[in-house]
């Protein structure tokens, strides 16, 4: 049986400087312009914003490339007027989708996914005051607060098919959520040069870091996470000791575990706990 070692308190202090370092190296405004996070910057109003960043997020899937030419598809046929776009959307204003695709969303999925955020728009006004009653809900009731969001955004249209539900990760059947907790990366985090902060619902320190095949792999090097599947545990393992580097801001340290994958950078042997992950 394969044994993933642990980061000792003490290998865990000796690799905070490392990371942080990481961090600073990558989080800075030239890290924008090849992200889906460039779609929340290239608007000035707050309401396009969270919802390009939101269709950004939750299409960020594959190669970057594709997914920022994709992203730009979707925002020129709602005329680069995201929020006016959704609160107008009718059924008339469907055939706009036609033709429209990228991995497995297709027109019905962006429908559906319209017509959910008119919904909201028009119920709460916002899209962080939405976010802010799935938010008090998690509180009171301890359920994963995009559990509560998952189940909350399809409930405002019953008959939304099954395929759609897919595009909104549920950490309650064991998904790490990762494109949800990057939105809310970029939403909540304040004082960064990539992270606009504009949602003030939750503290960054309750974010959840967004595991994928990339981070899970540098983590695994590091010792940070140990648990062998990318699932919502393996996610809130990496989190528990991202939170021990930093308890006020965990998330930060996705941009450490990326910026290593990314720019294949060599580890240092004294942080490596295990070496058969290093590729």
């Amino acid at each position: 049986m394969t044994i993933i070692k642990p980061c000792s308190p003490a290998q865990l202090r000796r690799l905070k400087p490392y990371l942080d370092l990481c961090v600073q190296n990558l989080e800075t405004p030239d890290y924008i312009h090849n992200d889906p996070v460039s779609f929340v910057h290239a608007f000035e109003h707050k309401d396009d914003q969270e919802l390009a960043g939101f269709f950004a997020a939750i299409m960020a899937w594959g190669r970057r490339d594709i997914v920022l030419a994709k992203v730009l598809d979707l925002l020129e046929r709602m005329d680069y007027r995201p929020a006016d776009f959704i609160r107008k959307y009718d059924y008339r204003s469907q055939s706009v989708f036609d033709g429209f695709k990228h991995r497995t969303f297709k027109p019905v999925d962006v429908h559906w996914l319209t017509k959910c955020l008119q919904e909201i728009l028009h119920s709460y006004g916002s899209f962080e005051a939405f976010w802010k009653s799935c938010y008090q809900i998690s509180q009171e009731t301890g359920r994963e607060l995009m559990a509560v969001f998952h189940h909350r955004f399809f409930d405002l249209h019953p008959n939304i098919p099954h395929r759609t539900r897919k595009h909104i990760s549920n950490p309650e059947k064991n998904s790490a959520a990762k494109r949800l907790y990057m939105y809310l990366r970029w939403m909540i985090r304040r004082n960064s040069s990539v992270d606009i902060g504009i949602m003030n619902f939750m503290p960054p320190s309750e974010l959840v870091i967004p595991l994928d095949v990339h981070s899970a792999r540098q983590a695994r090097v590091l010792g940070l996470l140990t648990r062998k599947t990318n699932d919502w545990k393996a996610a809130m393992e990496l989190t528990e000791f991202a939170r021990l580097l930093d308890p006020s801001d965990p998330a930060k340290y996705d941009y450490a575990l990326f910026g290593i994958g990314v720019n294949k950078q060599r580890i240092p042997d004294e942080f490596v706990i295990n070496p058969r992950f290093l590729k």
